[in-house]
């Protein structure tokens, strides 16, 4: 998700108080949590704000609910709770909890369905001044809270430390609801998803009693809170509790040199952007781009490609947008680096009889990646969904993507197909929650507008293009031979619709794969009144 995909229509791809402090047993926790840093609570520059409550009559209110990404959504809570600290989560829960409030958390506000706007919401968690990065020497880790952004993240890691993590391209993007559905980016290839580098969680969890408290749950094979930890490897945001702290570092990393201890950043982002103008395609180059493209990424899949820190994004935009756009990018400081992206659009455009437009650039890392920013110039109203293919399209599925995006419409549609594979897949897919570990191309379709009155003709493009491409198994990406379900951070509701998911097959197995059960385990334990939930969280066991 970053500045393409999201203004991609719109001509950018030419381009209080002192805080108190409450201590709180934690059962089972053992020594785990002594070890969260008392520098945590105050920081160097002394004790943070308190606990800030808002509601509708204060001046904030309209700011902190019109936070969220999809403009379709609009939330009317009856407080919105600014938090600071872990105890003061604990203390707005608490106090949701006694109002009889029904309760939501927002980080970074990209949800792209209405989770934390929906209107059985009265009260939210607004995690957005929770933005510490540090180095935690207790535990051998790197501390990111859940409201800091990927772009903070990603400077404080690189500039201290000269690490990162692999996670996603947009750097407005909050840390907190990311990392929950597995997180991913251009490195991921190169170094597996987010959840791979997590090590422990700090959460704010609702026991049976029906009082809040905080958990610290890590990897380690040992800790009594595994499995919660585990839940938090790509089972999604608001199941199970709310994060107050992730801590990563790569797994088998050894020593107490933080430089060490997460996977280094590349000293450069070498980029290349092709284009092809609709004017010039015709069924048959497109399908020949679709095919090349898909065969592509079956060859150079693999963990120890070549092509394993070649990140690429293929905007298959609606004829009304003018072009499609290939956007790729490869560590710079790679030998060969040059020679792989040449090789690579090559490959893409062999006998399609169309010479597309390829810009290039070099770039410091940091920079590249900080440039990523997006603005949606209005057009704010959006649905999504989202698929991982093992294998390429088929030929009906290319025509079905052409007949749908060459047509005379105004809907302003994209399928965006996104590199996947290689490392990712080296990782078993019931080692963490992330259950999609077979699969070489992650797809996100979308459709996005401005005019409320455009609503139903938007939603229909964007439902029927996926239904009919997808048509073979029910209109949705079963787990099969072909397609390996969807990505949780692009829920779609629809898939629990029965008019739009026909095939018999669960939407949360599209999510979670066989990870599911588990999943209602964790949650059983964790949160046994459910009091985390939204249209697509995991249920509580029958």
């Amino acid at each position: 998700m970053n500045e393409f995909t999201r203004r991609g229509f719109l001509g950018s791809a030419a381009a209080v108080g002192g805080a108190t402090v409450v201590t709180t047993a934690v059962p089972g926790a053992g020594t785990a949590e002594a070890a969260v840093p008392e520098a945590a609570e105050g920081g160097a520059c002394g004790a943070r704000t308190g606990l800030v409550q808002v509601d509708r009559t204060d001046r904030r209110y309209q700011d902190l609910v019109s936070r969220g990404f999809n403009g379709r959504f609009r939330g009317k809570p009856d407080a919105v709770y600014v938090v600071h600290t872990a105890d003061q989560v604990v203390d707005a829960v608490n106090r949701a909890l006694d109002a009889g409030q029904r309760i939501a958390v927002r980080s970074g506000g990209h949800c792209f369905e209405g989770f934390v706007d929906d209107p059985a919401v009265r009260a939210v968690i607004d995690m957005s001044e929770m933005r510490q990065v540090f180095y935690d020497s207790a535990k051998r880790a790197f501390a990111v809270e859940p409201g800091a952004t990927l772009g903070e993240a990603y400077r404080t890691l690189y500039l201290d430390w000269g690490v990162t993590i692999p996670a996603g391209v947009c750097p407005q993007v909050g840390v907190g609801g990311h990392v929950l559905g597995g997180g991913y980016g251009p490195l991921s290839r190169r170094d597996g998803v987010v959840a791979d580098h997590l090590y422990a969680v700090e959460v704010v969890v609702v026991d049976a009693s029906g009082r809040a408290r905080k958990v610290v749950a890590t990897s380690a094979a040992g800790d009594p809170n595994r499995e919660l930890w585990w839940a938090h490897t790509g089972g999604g945001g608001g199941n199970f509790g709310i994060v107050t702290r992730y801590w990563f570092r790569t797994p088998g990393a050894t020593g107490n040199d933080p430089s060490g201890l997460l996977p280094k950043a590349p000293k450069s982002t070498l980029r290349h952007i092709v284009t092809w103008e609709w004017s010039a395609l015709t069924e048959k180059a497109f399908t020949r781009i679709i095919d090349n493209h898909g065969a592509w990424h079956q060859r150079n899949s693999a963990a120890d490609t070549p092509y394993a820190s070649l990140h690429s994004v293929f905007y298959l935009n609606s004829k009304a947008a003018g072009q499609i756009l290939l956007d790729i990018q490869i560590d710079g400081g790679l030998d060969g680096a040059e020679g792989l992206l040449n090789d690579f659009v090559a490959a893409i455009n062999e006998g399609t009889g169309v010479e597309p437009a390829v810009q290039r650039s070099t770039e410091p890392w940091l920079r590249a990646t900080l440039a990523n920013k997006f603005d949606t110039g209005g057009f704010d109203r959006t649905k999504s969904k989202g698929a991982y293919l093992r294998k390429p399209w088929t030929a009906a599925q290319a025509a079905t993507l052409y007949r749908y995006l060459s047509a005379d419409t105004q809907v302003w549609g994209e399928v965006s197909l996104y590199s996947y594979g290689a490392k990712v897949n080296s990782v078993p897919e019931t080692a963490t929650a992330t259950a999609q570990r077979d699969s070489i191309i992650k797809v996100w379709m979308s459709a996005t507008w401005m005019d409320p009155t455009q609503d139903d003709a938007n939603l229909a493009w964007i439902r029927e293009i996926y239904r009919d491409v997808f048509a073979t198994t029910g209109g949705v990406p079963v787990p099969d031979d072909r397609t390996e379900g969807t990505f949780i951070n692009y829920p779609d509701i629809d898939l629990a619709d029965p008019a739009w998911n026909t095939s018999g097959v669960p939407w949360h197995t599209l999510y979670y794969k066989g990870n599911y059960p588990r999943l209602q385990k964790v949650k059983a334990r964790w949160d046994p009144k459910n009091v985390f939930r939204h249209a697509l969280s995991v249920r509580l066991p029958d």
